[in-house]
């Protein structure tokens, strides 16, 4: 099972030069990093753990300028994002961040693609909260274009695009309906979700990995009524806090790679629990 890692990282914490050199040294698989451009003051939407919002959230690294200085330092550490929040951006702006950052890493990215639990931050984006999965999904749709082999233009409902000259390409070749680098949709377990699932992305990427032996029936057959091929649905189970007991439960359900929580710390605090990590690998 390959064992990636996750964390907030900050203009407080460990850099993504020094932590994506250790990861890779330690034989880490990836390294996924979250996305929150600001986090309004005046909120009303509740922290979805409880409690007050960690500080980390309000000053979160942008995850793809992060992620080209860790692909920069290292040559087989995947990259990705968990998640992109896809409706807050320009999907012409970001299908090519996304290109670009696939090409020069050699194909290492992976797009994490979520719709966001913040109400306050998606509408200073002129995200209307209830069409935000959506715009995500018409997004998606306008960035494959963009990615296709020839020029292909696009018309969505939210958006469009001209048949265009877009380059680089993503390095991974369109598999089925998917195109552009490996894409996993983070969220809830849901027949909304498992839709997405099914028509754009290579697999689901739930959060903390509860309940999967009741939802991977249910997300496989979604996946085997659009005429995916099963062997090639991912699942990873996202910020988890690794036991060998749950490690195994995964490995029993078929997952193959597992994304764990770091802490938003300084170096200390953060190698140690890579240390700690290291019987997983």
């Amino acid at each position: 099972m390959r064992i990636a890692v996750t964390i907030f990282l900050t203009d407080e914490t460990i850099a993504p030069v020094r932590l994506a050199r250790e990861l890779e040294a330690r034989g880490f698989a990836g390294l996924y990093l979250p996305e929150h451009t600001h986090i309004p003051v005046e909120r009303t939407t509740p922290y979805p753990a409880g409690g007050e919002l960690p500080r980390e959230y309000g000053r979160t690294l942008d995850p793809f300028v992060a992620l080209g200085q860790a692909a920069a330092v290292t040559e087989r550490l995947g990259l990705g994002t968990g998640i992109t929040l896809v409706a807050q951006h320009d999907p012409i702006d970001l299908a090519k961040q996304i290109a670009t950052l696939d090409h020069l890493s050699g194909g290492r990215f992976t797009l994490g693609v979520g719709f966001g639990w913040n109400v306050e931050e998606a509408a200073d984006h002129g995200v209307r909260w209830g069409t935000r999965r959506e715009l995500a999904r018409d997004r998606m749709a306008l960035m494959r274009a963009l990615w296709a082999s020839e020029p292909t233009a696009y018309e969505g409902e939210f958006g469009s695009v001209r048949a265009s000259s877009a380059f680089p390409k993503p390095v991974q070749k369109p598999r089925g309906p998917v195109a552009g680098p490996r894409t996993l949709v983070g969220g809830a377990a849901g027949p909304k979700l498992f839709a997405h699932i099914a028509e754009y992305a290579d697999g689901w990427m739930p959060i903390g990995g509860r309940g999967l032996s009741e939802s991977l029936p249910v997300l496989r057959s979604v996946w085997a009524d659009a005429g995916r091929d099963a062997d090639a649905l991912q699942v990873v189970p996202y910020a988890v806090f690794p036991t060998p007991g749950k490690l195994a439960h995964y490995a029993e359900l078929g997952v193959e790679e597992v994304v764990v929580q770091l802490p938003p710390a300084g170096e200390a605090a953060v190698l140690g629990v890579l240390d700690a990590c290291a019987q997983y690998l």
